[in-house]
């Protein structure tokens, strides 16, 4: 089987599975867009072992920055002082989302943008600003990272399918 059929039935299967899981079982606890971003980053990365421990830390660390952002917007009224305001928190949490980038669990850049952008977008979109300092799935922090690092190991256990449809023993399956 060639590589680029079993790695679309892989993410086939357990895409499905997800979706399953995420929109059923696990609805509330993760989200399914979520999971495919960081299965899509965990490709992304390099699609084996180190690129499963570069998404995931990425993916918190993104989400983190991200939070600590949407923690002083809302605690120190930020969007009350324009555009400006905003833009100037932006460009200070964008700083500290890249420089890091030099470390090698944090060395995939997209990782962590993605999920800054996610958590950001998350709680905008679903007015889940409430929930930033609760310690239950209520907080976007908690929800997206779980999503994302569940979504990872997904990723991971689809290449591995993968590699087994082929016979493959190399560390990584790409289309």
């Amino acid at each position: 089987m060639s590589s680029l059929l079993s790695l679309s039935l892989s993410i086939a299967v357990l895409g499905g599975i997800w979706a399953f899981l995420a929109l059923g079982p696990l609805a509330g606890f993760v989200l399914v867009w979520a999971g495919f971003i960081a299965w899509g980053c965990f490709f992304h990365s390099g699609g084996d072992s180190k690129a499963l421990t570069k998404t995931i830390c990425g993916n918190i660390y993104g989400a983190f920055v991200g939070w600590i952002a949407l923690m002083i917007i809302f605690t120190f009224g930020i969007g009350d002082h324009g555009v400006a305001a905003i833009a100037a928190l932006v460009a200070v949490t964008v700083f500290f989302l890249v420089i890091v980038a030099s470390m090698d669990a944090l060395s995939v850049v997209p990782a962590y943008v993605y999920n800054n952008a996610s958590i950001v977008a998350y709680t905008l979109h679903a007015s889940a600003q409430p929930g930033l300092t609760t310690m239950s799935f209520a907080n976007p922090l908690i929800l997206i990272a779980v999503s994302m690092a569940l979504g990872a190991v997904f990723g991971c256990l689809s290449g591995a399918l993968a590699k087994m449809l082929t016979g493959s023993t190399s560390g990584r399956v790409t289309a």
